[in-house]
């Protein structure tokens, strides 16, 4: 909460004169570019989550156990890899483009060449490819949850399959879908190095370019707080498409809903069809990833300067994670212990950073640390005559703070949903026993959570390890981790040169989709 506070107040010192001067020239065309953006990749995520969630669900045909998982594989790719994976597959003079022109009869890129994907359109269509698992994930949930009783009365009534899908299990997947769809945005929202390799202009991109390139941080903490507008107008929209919808199921008169069997034929077609999909999102860029590491390995082998990156994304990714764990176990067990408005209010506030992007968390935490570092500068030069320079700043402070502000909601989140499983009953029955409550967190809960906060560690360190906004704008001078270093070479287009970096992000990245694959299958 304090790094949004922060934010309003340098908005807010900024001049009239520089609002009207972002209003009339930034604004207009990083404000469209990014509604236009938002709404392509909802769109497509939705359209692509939706249909390969059912796809799933509701018919059996071969290999459908594989591609239950191996859907969510794009999620293992962070949209900037994908934009630098595709800028070289389908570069004029690279493989798909020459491939084409060879079959076709043509020699040179002047005869035949493939529309620009330094585009929105492009950018719509790799966002898209990379996060419908958004919606797949909570769809396919819901879909499995929903009751066969349901769809069955619907085909005695004599409804088509299709109509089932349109008028049954579409509506009360809704929620599910929207809550799909928001995640997706927010992540589109958050992306920084896929809009600014493909071309497009988006409030985040503005952002950094007006703080990095302009030196102007009350320019950019006006941008930034548009930017923030369009996160609540996104929760709102979430929440208005839910419009408060719940779905209760007897679980004593409800079975989980049984796939129709298809024909060979039109099972290997829906199989094709369902690949299609991960086949863009994943197996495409991460072939050109394996094959270019390996002929950069051959060349070069692993440099130093890939191990002291390594050390870095690895030593502040396990350090945010240790501290995030920490915090949003207290976080939850706050609310499990004092359970009111009080608790849901701090709970709420504490996890808040989540649907903030990057660039936005990241000037906050600068104005806070910063601020701290004049404040301390100051009282040692007055009280010990000596200069301190940047305690915070300069240490790596600010990424810590900026990694466990923006995934504290993870970490409080997947440990709450671990406490909330754990009965009451057991309080009492430890309490009787004469435990206390350090005793009765020691000895119950903590081992009994220990799944929930194994996993939510695990999102949480993935999702530093893979995190760019913040660690571009706030990583100490000369410090480079995985993500810094594939952005800049991408940046000069040496794209080779970070192949091995990029290959570890997703590498890493995989470890959540194995997790991931593991839930919401149901125990028959």
């Amino acid at each position: 909460m304090l790094p949004v506070l922060a934010l309003l107040i340098q908005a807010l010192q900024g001049s009239a004169g520089l609002w009207s001067h972002l209003i009339s020239t930034v604004l207009p065309v990083a404000l469209k570019d990014t509604v236009i953006l938002l709404c392509g990749v909802g769109l497509l995520a939705a359209v692509l989550g939706t249909t390969t969630a059912w796809l799933v669900t509701a018919y059996d045909f071969p290999g459908r156990s594989v591609l239950e998982w191996v859907l969510l594989l794009p999620l293992a790719v962070p949209t900037y890899i994908i934009a630098y994976a595709y800028l070289d597959i389908l570069h004029p003079i690279g493989p798909v483009q020459g491939a084409i022109r060879w079959l076709l009869g043509y020699s040179s890129p002047r005869e035949f060449r493939l529309p620009d994907i330094r585009s929105i359109t492009g950018c719509i269509i790799l966002l898209g490819f990379v996060l419908y698992p958004y919606v797949y994930i909570p769809t396919r949930a819901m879909f499995l949850t929903q009751t066969a009783n349901l769809i069955e009365a619907s085909r005695t009534l004599g409804v088509s399959r299709r109509r089932v899908f349109w008028h049954v299990a579409l509506p009360l997947a809704r929620p599910a879908i929207a809550v799909g769809i928001s995640l997706a945005l927010m992540e589109t929202l958050n992306d920084i190095g896929a809009s600014e390799f493909l071309g497009v202009r988006t409030l985040t991109v503005s952002i950094y370019t007006t703080w990095i390139t302009r030196s102007d941080l009350p320019g950019a903490a006006q941008i930034a707080l548009s930017l923030l507008f369009v996160v609540v107008a996104l929760v709102a929209f979430e929440r208005w498409a839910r419009r408060e919808q719940r779905y209760s199921i007897s679980a004593q008169r409800s079975r989980y809903f049984e796939p129709h069997k298809v024909a060979a034929s039109k099972g290997w077609l829906l199989l094709g069809l369902g690949l299609l999909p991960v086949i863009i999102g994943f197996v495409a860029p991460a072939s050109y990833l394996v094959t270019h590491a390996w002929s950069r390995f051959l060349f070069a082998g692993l440099s130093s300067r890939f191990l002291t990156e390594a050390v870095n994304t690895i030593t502040f990714a396990a350090a945010a994670t240790a501290i995030t764990v920490v915090f949003g176990l207290v976080i939850a067990y706050a609310v499990r212990l004092w359970p009111g408005r009080v608790s849901t209010w701090f709970y709420r506030l504490s996890t808040m950073g989540y649907a903030a992007p990057g660039t936005v968390i990241a000037i906050g935490v600068l104005i806070v640390l910063a601020t701290l570092d004049r404040l301390i500068n100051e009282a040692a030069g007055a009280w010990l005559g000596l200069s301190t320079g940047l305690v915070f700043m300069g240490s790596g402070a600010a990424l810590l703070y900026a990694y466990t502000a923006r995934f504290l909601a993870i970490s409080a989140g997947g440990t709450e949903a671990g406490l909330a499983r754990i009965p009451q009953s057991f309080d009492h029955a430890a309490r009787t026993l004469g435990q206390t409550t350090e005793g009765t967190f020691r000895y119950v809960h903590l081992p009994l959570s220990k799944a929930a906060l194994t996993a939510a560690g695990l999102l949480v360190f993935v999702d530093c390890v893979k995190e760019l906004p913040a660690t571009l704008l706030l990583r100490p001078l000369n410090f480079e981790t995985f993500a810094t270093h594939l952005y800049g070479e991408a940046a000069r287009g040496t794209y080779e040169e970070a192949a091995i970096a990029a290959l570890a992000i997703v590498i890493i990245g995989i470890f959540p989709v194995i997790l991931l694959s593991k839930v919401g299958r149901p125990k028959v």
